[in-house]
C-alpha cells in the first residue's frame, strides 16, 4: 500500500522538455547471505531495471499506461539470484512512455495533466539468512546522469548514440563522480498498486523476406507480415555512422517506405520528428546490435538509411514481434482457406492491439477506444486469457467516468478530443458484464455495477419523449453512430437506441446476476421500453423493413416482434442479394452481422459474405497483400 513504502519518488533536475533520458545508480553492500530479496519498482513512464550489470526481468514496457494523476503500477521481481554478498549496484534507466509525451499527436497526450519529467519509485528488500531483513529505497543518495539514450517516443521513436555510453555505469565500482544527486519528488498519484496484468514482452522474432537496394545507404526490408513491435540492428562500421530506421505498412511506387497513412496523425515540432522514426549513432567497436527501448511500431516494411555507404542484407535486421504477454485459449481452423487466413489475420490484429492497453492501432493514434474496445472484446476473451489485461482496463474506464454526470469518453484511461458517441461510452455497461460470462468474475461485476449504473443515468439525459435517443449535433459526445461502414451509416440515432437498449438489458442481466431484484426489474423495464420505442420509431411497415447498412440487423439483434419477423428476415436477406452478397456495416453492425444471419435462417449467406474475396470483403483485404485486419 502507499504507506507501506519507504522509498522516496526520485527524477533529476531537469524538465520534461528535456531530451535524454535519465539514468539513476545505487551501490549497496550486503553483509551476510542472502535468503531472498526483491525489487518493487515503479519507473515512469517506463523503466529498464538493472542488478550488478544484468537486465532484471524480460518486461519491455513496464508499468502499464494508467491515468497517472490517479493511480499507478509497480511491479515486483524476485532478485535473489541477481544479488551477491558483498558490494551490489542497482541501476535503472526511465523511459517517457505515455507519462511525458513530448511530440504531440492527434489527441494531444501533451498536454496530459500528469505529465512530467520521467520519476522513480525503487525498493529492495533483502532477507538474511540469520532472519534480519534490510531496505534499500530510493532517495536522494541515488545518483543521476543522462547517457546515450538521448530521446524515446512512442510515436516517433527513439535516438541512441553509442558514443556516449558509460560503460560499468550500473556495476559496483564505477566512477560516479561526475553524477549529480538524485531530486526527491511527491507521488504523481493517491494510489500505487501491484501490476497484476501481463506485461507487454517480446513473443518472438520475424526475418526479413526480402531486401531491396535502393542505392548504396538506403535498404528496404519487407517483413513479410504486418505486426506490431522494434527491430533488433546488427550493424558495423565507422564510429559515427548514423543508421536510421524507418517503419511503416506501405511502400509508394519507387519501392520506399509510405507512411502518409501514419503522418496525418503526427503534429511534429521540428524536422527530427518523423513516425515510427529509430536512430542509432555508431560506437564503432566491431559489430554492434541496437534494439530500441521504451517504444513500438506497427509495420511490415523498414526503410534502412546509413549516412555513409555500408554493405548490408538481410542478416542486418530482424523484427521482434512485441504485445501483452497473454497466452492463447482458443483456436480455430476449417477446410475453406480463406476462413483460416482471416481468423489468422485477425488473431495477429488483436495482438498488434494489446499493449496493456487495447488500441485502435499500432502507429498512427495507439488509443484505448472505449467503442472499439467494446466490439473485439468477445474475439478477444475467446482466443486469449485476457482476464487480469480487460480487469485492469475495465477499472480504467472506471476510474475515467465523470463523477457528477456519469459520463463515460471515448478512451481510457484518459482521452481529450472527441466524445466518441453511445456505443462507445456503452463499454461501461458491455465490458463488465461480458467479463462476468466469460470469466465468472462475480467481483468484478460487482465491483463495476454503480459505474453501469451511472452511465446509463449519463444516457438517458439524451432519450426523446418517445423513448429514441436524440441526435445532439452540435453535442460532440453524440457525434458517432456506427463508424467506418463500406457504403453508408443507418441513422445515427438508431445506433445510439439499440445502444441504450443494450446497456439496460446488460445491466438488468447484472442486476439479476448480484441479487439486485428491484434493480433488475427496472432496468429490465427500460429495456423494454427502449425496444418497443426502437420498433416503433425505426420500422417502416409499408416496406418491411428497419433499412440497410445495418437497421435489420440491429432490430433483430434486439429481437423484431412475431408479427413482422418474417417480413424483416425476407428483407434483410434481399438486401444482402442485392449488395452482391456482401456485408454493408459498419464496426457495429458487423460484431452482429454473421450471427444475426446465422440466427435467423440465413447461414449460407453469412458464409458466401465471409467468403468473398471482392469488396467489401476480408478477402479483398488478402487479396491485396493484407496480413492484418
Amino acid at each position: 500500500t502507499p504507506g507501506e513504502w519507504k522509498a522516496q519518488w526520485i527524477t533529476d533536475s531537469h524538465d520534461k522538455q528535456y531530451k535524454p533520458a535519465p539514468m539513476f545508480r545505487r551501490e549497496f553492500a550486503t553483509g551476510k547471505q542472502i535468503a531472498s530479496a526483491r525489487a518493487y519498482i515503479c519507473g515512469l513512464g517506463y523503466y529498464e531495471l538493472y542488478l550488478n550489470g544484468e537486465r532484471v526481468g524480460d518486461h519491455l514496457l513496464d508499468p502499464g499506461y494508467t491515468d497517472f494523476s490517479k493511480r499507478v503500477l509497480y511491479v515486483t521481481y524476485d532478485i535473489t539470484a541477481q544479488l551477491g554478498e558483498g558490494k551490489n549496484c542497482i541501476g535503472v534507466v526511465l523511459g517517457n512512455g505515455w507519462y511525458n509525451e513530448q511530440t504531440p499527436a492527434v489527441w494531444n497526450f501533451h498536454l496530459a495533466p500528469w505529465r512530467d519529467r520521467p520519476r522513480l519509485l525503487c525498493e529492495l528488500h533483502v532477507t538474511y539468512r540469520d532472519g534480519s531483513t534490510e531496505t534499500i529505497g530510493s532517495d536522494a543518495s541515488w545518483k543521476t546522469a543522462t547517457g546515450p539514450l538521448l530521446y524515446d517516443n512512442l510515436y516517433t521513436g527513439v535516438t541512441y548514440d553509442a558514443r556516449l555510453e558509460q560503460p560499468g555505469w550500473n556495476r559496483p565500482g564505477f566512477d560516479d563522480g561526475a553524477w549529480q544527486p538524485a531530486v526527491t519528488v511527491q507521488s504523481p498519484a493517491p494510489l500505487i498498486e501491484a501490476q497484476k496484468m501481463a506485461a507487454v514482452a517480446a513473443s518472438g522474432s520475424v526475418k526479413p523476406v526480402s531486401v531491396e537496394k535502393i542505392n548504396d545507404t538506403v535498404y528496404v526490408y519487407n517483413l513479410g507480415k504486418n505486426f506490431a513491435g522494434v527491430c533488433r540492428l546488427r550493424v558495423k562500421g565507422p564510429r559515427g555512422t548514423v543508421v536510421t530506421m524507418r517503419h511503416g505498412e506501405l511502400l509508394d511506387s519507387a519501392g520506399r517506405v509510405d507512411q502518409r497513412n501514419i503522418n496525418m496523425h503526427l503534429r511534429p515540432t521540428n524536422a527530427s520528428e518523423i513516425s515510427q522514426f529509430d536512430t542509432y549513432i555508431l560506437k564503432g567497436e566491431g559489430a554492434e546490435t541496437f534494439m530500441p527501448p521504451f517504444t513500438y511500431h506497427g509495420f511490415q516494411y523498414v526503410e534502412v538509411t546509413t549516412s555513409v555507404p555500408l554493405q548490408l542484407t538481410a542478416e542486418n535486421l530482424e523484427g521482434i514481434v512485441m504485445h501483452s504477454d497473454v497466452r492463447p485459449t482458443g483456436d480455430f481452423s476449417c477446410s475453406n482457406k480463406l476462413i483460416n487466413q482471416i481468423f489468422d489475420i485477425s488473431k495477429r490484429s488483436y495482438l498488434s492491439n494489446l499493449f496493456g492497453i487495447p488500441t485502435d492501432c499500432p502507429h498512427r493514434e495507439r488509443s484505448a477506444y472505449t467503442g472499439d474496445g467494446q466490439v473485439a472484446c468477445v474475439t478477444v476473451m475467446h482466443n486469449l486469457d485476457a482476464a487480469a489485461f480487460y480487469n485492469k482496463w475495465i477499472r480504467d474506464m472506471w476510474g475515467a467516468q465523470n463523477p457528477e454526470t456519469g459520463y463515460v469518453p471515448n478512451g481510457a484511461p484518459w482521452q481529450p478530443g472527441c466524445g466518441g458517441g453511445v456505443a462507445w461510452g456503452a463499454a461501461m455497461n458491455i465490458m463488465p458484464w461480458e467479463f462476468y460470462v466469460h470469466y465468472g468474475d462475480r467481483d468484478l461485476l460487482a465491483g463495476n455495477y454503480d459505474a453501469m449504473k451511472e452511465q446509463i443515468r449519463f444516457m438517458q439525459n439524451w432519450v426523446g419523449d418517445d423513448g429514441v435517443m436524440l441526435m445532439q449535433t452540435p453535442n460532440q459526445w453524440m457525434n458517432l453512430g456506427d463508424w467506418c461502414p463500406a457504403f453508408d451509416f443507418p441513422p445515427a440515432e438508431m445506433v445510439h437506441t439499440f445502444y441504450l437498449w443494450r446497456c439496460a438489458d446488460y445491466t438488468a442481466r447484472a442486476a439479476e446476476a448480484l441479487g439486485k431484484t428491484d434493480d433488475a426489474k427496472a432496468y429490465r423495464e427500460l429495456a423494454d421500453r427502449t425496444a418497443a420505442a426502437f420498433h416503433k420509431r425505426f420500422y417502416d411497415p409499408q416496406k418491411g423493413t428497419y433499412g440497410r447498412y445495418g437497421g435489420n440487423i440491429f432490430a433483430l439483434r434486439i429481437g423484431v416482434p412475431d408479427e413482422y419477423r418474417d417480413r424483416v428476415v425476407a428483407s434483410l436477406r434481399q438486401d444482402i442479394l442485392d449488395n452482391g452478397g456482401h456485408l454493408d456495416t459498419g464496426i457495429f453492425g458487423t460484431q452482429f452481422f454473421f450471427e444475426v444471419l446465422a440466427e435467423n435462417g440465413l447461414g449460407e449467406l453469412a458464409y458466401e459474405a465471409m467468403n468473398k474475396r471482392d469488396y467489401p470483403s476480408f478477402g479483398h483485404w488478402i487479396d491485396q497483400g493484407a496480413t492484418t485486419t
